[in-house]
């Protein structure tokens, strides 16, 4: 399984941006996708997933601002990012697995950059 992330950019607090995710490959293996995201000098935490049925995780951290949402046809997995704190700054990774919580499967980071 393959997955490309894209969407990252440089945005003041308070804007928003969408992440994008397409996999690829052996995608009939994934159930759970989801985005986990970095922070400089911060362990990889996870921000939100998503199976294939449509069952939803968030941080609390980023509840009532982040939405993820999914297109099994597509192959496709989002993150719609509203109100952006500076806090949110960090490299968002896009992974996927077959079975919640564990995810075999990681993309390249994107990076989201909030500026004060």
């Amino acid at each position: 399984v393959q997955l490309q992330a894209s969407g990252g950019g440089l945005v003041q607090a308070g804007g928003s941006l969408r992440l994008s995710c397409t996999a690829s490959g052996s995608i009939f293996s994934i159930n759970v996708m989801g985005w986990y995201r970095q922070a400089p000098g911060k362990e990889r935490d996870l921000v939100a997933s998503i199976t294939s049925g449509g069952n939803t995780n968030y941080a609390d951290s980023v509840k009532a601002r982040f939405t993820i949402s999914r297109d099994n046809a597509k192959n496709m997995v989002y993150l719609q990012m509203n109100s952006l704190k500076p806090e949110d700054t960090a490299l968002y990774y896009c992974a996927a697995g077959a079975r919640w919580p564990v995810f075999e499967y990681w993309g390249q980071g994107t990076k989201v950059t909030v500026s004060s």
